[in-house]
């Protein structure tokens, strides 16, 4: 396919050199991510605070709390939302999926005999509204296999490994992440297993499979997240490459396009406000990015590189402006950012976009 997009990926020198000036305004105000904007404000909202310019945020403290006694059990897993704005948030425990309205207000809970989403997106289909999501646990005959559920957690479609893509034990097929291309084919990425990414047809036939595990051009070391991105010309499918640093597309036929933005700190995930592109990583960060997948704000960078990827943690050991490990990330309409950290008793953050 012949590609009219105009973006440029983003070079290491300049990456570090977007890094370091996040780093040194971090050392600068000590250990918060706080930018001391006006010293007249108290000290606690502050420490609140994560981001820079336009893209400057105020945590919201206890957003998305559960009744006492009840625990997310890991938030090892996505967040999004539907037409009103509802949120879904996936756990790894018997509350399954948890549905929350903008103000953290817990409505109910779908999905409760798939414990562990891992993966979700959104979409309207004839107006009815889905969630493709990815389950890494679900029922003792069920686990790692696609769902195509309503937002009543209705399921209406199941995908499981594909015989023909030569698959010969049920631990090979670990999937990560799904999302339906512009011709309504289902792309499954198997990030946790071989790193290809398979496309179905709508039925949920199996058609192809592409990439597979590698460093080079066209490959994947964990091919963990997808996104269909609708930033240039041509719809591209987005994917997080994680244990290679990058962000990578592919036309819908699987031809590899290119890299888009390397030296990234293990991708997990995206989400799109407009022309930029909102990125989890595991290493304790959320970056944006501008249509030219540029970085233009860090939120929540943690100094602490022991905090990065450890699971072992608790909420309470983490800064609320901080991150550990930014799996889950989904930015609404109004330019608010919800994020999952990977942790052993769960934690969920909304920041709320400060506006001038």
């Amino acid at each position: 396919m012949i590609l009219n997009n105009k973006f440029r990926s983003l070079d290491r020198r300049t990456f570090f050199q977007s890094a370091g000036i996040s780093a040194l305004a971090s050392l600068a105000v000590g250990p918060s991510s706080v930018q001391a904007e006006d010293a007249s404000k108290p000290a606690h909202s502050l420490q609140y605070r994560t981001g820079n310019g336009e893209w400057t945020y105020e945590v919201i403290p206890q957003w998305g709390s559960l009744p006492g006694g009840t625990q997310f059990g890991g938030t090892h897993g996505a967040i999004t939302s539907d037409r009103a704005g509802n949120l879904y948030v996936s756990t790894q425990s018997h509350t399954g999926v948890l549905v929350y309205d903008a103000n953290g207000k817990l409505l109910r809970t779908i999905a409760t005999e798939y414990p562990e989403v891992h993966s979700f997106h959104h979409a309207e289909e004839s107006g009815t509204e889905y969630l493709y999501a990815t389950v890494q646990k679900g029922t003792p005959e069920e686990n790692w296999l696609f769902v195509k559920m309503k937002t009543d957690g209705t399921v209406v479609q199941k995908i499981k490994a594909p015989a023909e893509a030569g698959f010969h034990t049920p631990n090979e097929w670990r999937i990560t992440a799904a999302v339906p291309g512009p011709d309504g084919s289902i792309f499954i990425a198997n990030g946790y297993g071989d790193s290809r990414i398979f496309r179905f047809d709508k039925a949920g036939n199996y058609k192809s499979t592409f990439s597979g595990k590698g460093s080079e051009d066209g490959k994947c070391d964990c091919s963990h997240g997808l996104a269909v991105d609708t930033r240039y010309d041509q719809p591209l499918l987005l994917v997080c490459d994680r244990e290679n640093m990058r962000l990578s597309h592919y036309d819908f036929d699987g031809k590899f396009v290119r890299h888009i933005t390397q030296h990234l700190r293990r991708p997990c995930q995206v989400s799109f406000h407009g022309e930029h592109a909102i990125v989890s990583e595991l290493q304790g960060r959320v970056t944006i990015l501008d249509k030219d997948n540029v970085p233009v704000a860090f939120l929540g960078d943690n100094p602490d590189r022991k905090q990065w990827a450890n699971y072992t943690l608790t909420p309470g050991e983490i800064a609320p402006a901080y991150f550990s490990a930014a799996h889950g990330c989904y930015i609404d309409s109004s330019a608010n950012i919800y994020v999952s950290d990977w942790n052993q008793s769960g934690r969920v953050t909304k920041l709320a976009r400060i506006t001038t």
